[in-house]
């Protein structure tokens, strides 16, 4: 009896996750910046491109300190789960090259 308690228990704490089709293609990004105060976490998703003066904020997100603590456990819950099943994520303290046109040609007037 105790297990279908905690079943039915389970099914009412479930919630239903809606994605619409524009955010299910995702954003590109190469860069994320965090910001945050007493009572929240500012993290901007960038998308920076050789060659482009500016780059772009594709996506802001804001959190509570407690959703952030639980995202950077999720992460390392799935940078973990990754790297047992590819090996190990290799880290440069090296900024990234791009091939010199890879931003595309670059306008001169």
């Amino acid at each position: 009896m105790a297990e279908e308690e905690k079943e039915e228990q389970q099914r009412r704490n479930q919630i239903s996750i809606e994605l619409s089709e524009e955010i299910a293609e995702g954003q590109y990004a190469n860069l994320a910046t965090i910001a945050h105060s007493n009572s929240e976490f500012v993290i901007d998703f960038i998308r920076l491109m050789p060659g482009a003066p500016k780059a772009k904020v594709k996506s802001r997100i804001i959190i509570t300190p407690d959703h952030a603590k639980r995202l950077l456990f999720a992460l390392q819950d799935n940078i973990e789960k990754f790297e047992a099943a590819f090996g190990p994520i290799k880290q440069s303290d090296e900024t990234p090259k791009f091939p010199i046109n890879f931003g595309g040609a670059i306008g001169e007037a």
